[in-house]
């Protein structure tokens, strides 16, 4: 059984752990490093405009999402490989959705790989991701959060 909790600093040694695993560059923790993306930067990000969730199974981090509530970013999923088609990216992907839009985001934004092939680049599409632009040698996807009009109930 799959367990959502939302993401703590505790969590941050597994959650380095599967995003190196899932990273689809050689060097992962170096790159990851140069890029600033530590465990302390991580563990400031989600004390502040940043809020993440983990999915556990037997009583190990298998994939985790984060989103940045400052500028509607989808800022990082991923999914151990063995876990992978269980629809945990997907619950992921609710979780931290339903959260932007709660904090008032109605245009959501992420990038990814410039290359169709990219596994990532179908699985948002999927979920209703449409491409918006290439830059700097990263394909941006976004995902515009429709509200229904509020109708307040008119009493006579």
């Amino acid at each position: 059984m799959i367990h959502y909790l939302e993401m703590t600093p505790d969590h941050l040694p597994d959650v380095f752990h599967v995003r190196i695993q899932t990273w689809h560059h050689p060097h992962g923790a170096e790159e990851l490093d140069s890029l600033g993306i530590t465990p302390s930067a991580v563990r400031a990000m989600i004390q502040s405009t940043h809020r993440g969730w983990v999915a556990e199974a037997d009583g190990r981090l298998v994939g985790f999402v984060i989103g940045n509530q400052e500028t509607g970013e989808m800022w990082v999923i991923a999914v151990l490989k063995a876990w992978e088609n269980q629809g945990i990216g997907r619950n992921l992907m609710r979780l931290v959705e339903t959260w932007l839009a709660s904090e008032g985001c109605q245009e959501l934004w992420l990038t990814t790989d410039p290359d169709e092939s990219y596994r990532a680049v179908g699985f948002y599409r999927h979920l209703g991701w449409e491409d918006w632009k290439m830059e700097d040698g990263d394909r941006y996807m976004r995902k515009r959060l429709f509200r229904p009009a509020h109708h307040p109930i008119q009493r006579s």
